[in-house]
């Protein structure tokens, strides 16, 4: 199979199943600003302002992502010790709003680590064919700004270590909420100098 038939068949796999359950609630950015006191500890007003590695940059994400993440959590579908509880108060379209709120900020902007560069662009450019390793960008956009009408985030400008850790988790199956399994299957087979790699590229694309 050549890259280009791999990372169409894998857009297809993503269209087909995201969103195929529950049909979440519509959200109200104006409404979502005066619900976000439990937020902003760790995320900041604008969504984007922890020094804390293993708390994610949300101002500029798309509200889908935002909004499966947070019921997910919610659900302890996704598990995320720091965040337990502290959704408790959010009713459905409360969660919706605050996803709302936090996709119309500006979105962060990270840089790369020159040295990643040849590493990680030709993987998420193209991906490792064979191994079965899918582009990135097929997913995630060339620009790194993900795929909001299916729900695939953005990762332009997210914290390094984050986005390094998320890899990790994924490959280790502690987090194992991604549609159809495919950051996990994509994660076990990558080494960890290149997620590494990834998590710094990513960061500074635009």
């Amino acid at each position: 199979m050549s890259s280009q038939n791999f990372r169409l068949g894998l857009v297809l796999i993503v269209v087909s199943t995201v969103f195929s359950g529950t049909t979440l609630a519509q959200g109200n950015a104006e409404a979502g600003q005066g619900k976000v006191a439990v937020c902003v500890a760790c995320h900041g007003q604008s969504g984007n302002e922890s020094l804390l590695p293993n708390v994610p940059k949300l101002g500029g994400q798309s509200a889908s992502y935002l909004l499966k993440q947070m019921v997910e959590i919610k659900s302890g579908v996704r598990a995320a010790p720091l965040m337990n509880g502290m959704l408790n108060t959010l009713d459905d379209q409360g969660l919706a709003d605050v996803a709302a709120y936090y996709a119309s900020l500006p979105a962060p902007q990270g840089a790369a680590e020159a040295e990643k560069l040849a590493i990680a662009e030709p993987i998420y450019k193209a991906g490792i064919a064979s191994i079965g390793v899918a582009a990135c960008s097929a997913c995630h956009a060339p620009n790194g700004k993900g795929i909001p009408e299916a729900g695939y985030p953005a990762l332009s400008g997210q914290d390094v270590a984050y986005t390094e850790m998320q890899l990790k988790a994924f490959r280790a199956g502690e987090r194992a909420n991604d549609d159809a399994e495919i950051m996990r299957t994509i994660s076990e087979r990558l080494t960890d100098a290149e997620i590494a790699a990834l998590a710094s590229y990513v960061s500074g694309l635009r």
